[in-house]
């Protein structure tokens, strides 16, 4: 637990990774985490920790930077604004994000962030207030932006063949928000502008189609219907691609009928 005299007034996500790096605590070779908000018992460790890193792909855990989690009460905004896009968490962004005990206001709430230390990924997590499935949401989506800036040649050249089908068929919808806003785009840019307007859309529906494939093999959730949900035909092709890119480590699964009756699976 943080101690009680830790002065966070004027303590920035980075000045907090850097302050409390000697006491991270290994999960493996790649994690290890540091915890500041409430005490974990050893089923909170198992929830946030243990079973989310566990149910990663091998090729994914190897492929990973060193990354360090920090579990903190509130993450504040300094300047109150929202983000220009829910996946951009860069070290100048999280530079004016701080740690803190007390709620901030709504308008300068922020629930996570990441930023580079020397050799490590820090990604920051505020717990107080929300919920188990919403923390392994913003877990995975991190872990995913990591992959995102390091995917290999032949991961993106195999993704961006799906999706180019996908507009030639005009497949309507996406994963996520952010990717459905850039393929809304898209739709609007011609010529010179137009590839590198497909590699930005692309890129980013990689990260949030990675997102719902890991977030799926940790935890039973299901994906939202509506307008703007990418058609299940084509999202299952995405998902069956990811899985052979990326296989589940023995014993997970990918879709729910390769999981057998009277599995334990987290919900979140």
């Amino acid at each position: 637990m943080m101690p009680a005299h830790l002065d966070l007034a004027k303590l920035s996500v980075r000045q907090f990774a850097e302050r409390f790096r000697g006491e991270m605590i290994p999960l493996s070779n790649t994690f290890s985490y540091f915890c500041a908000s409430v005490p974990m018992s050893e089923e909170d460790l198992k929830e946030y920790l243990e079973e989310p890193v566990a149910a990663l792909p091998p090729s994914i855990a190897s492929a990973l930077p060193r990354i360090s989690i920090l579990l903190v009460p509130y993450l504040e905004r300094a300047n109150g604004k929202e983000r220009g896009s829910k996946e951009r968490a860069s070290t100048e962004e999280s530079a004016g994000e701080y740690v803190s005990i007390e709620k901030p206001p709504d308008g300068r709430l922020s629930n996570s962030t990441q930023l580079k230390l020397g050799d490590e990924t820090v990604l920051a997590f505020a717990l107080k207030g929300q919920e188990v499935a919403e923390y392994h949401y913003r877990f995975y989506h991190l872990l995913a932006s990591v992959l995102g800036e390091r995917w290999s040649e032949e991961t993106e050249t195999r993704y961006s063949r799906i999706v180019r089908e996908e507009l030639s068929a005009e497949a309507h919808g996406e994963v996520d928000e952010p990717s459905w806003r850039l393929k809304q785009g898209l739709r609007r840019t011609k010529n010179a502008a137009a590839a590198k307007a497909f590699r930005t859309y692309a890129r980013q529906s990689f990260i949030d189609t990675l997102t719902l494939y890991l977030h799926g093999i940790c935890c039973d959730i299901d994906v939202d219907t509506g307008p703007r949900q990418l058609p299940s035909r084509f999202l299952r092709r995405r998902l069956l691609a990811l899985e052979e890119l990326f296989p589940p480590p023995s014993g997970y699964a990918v879709f729910p009928d390769q999981i057998e009756s009277g599995s334990d699976r987290p919900t979140g």
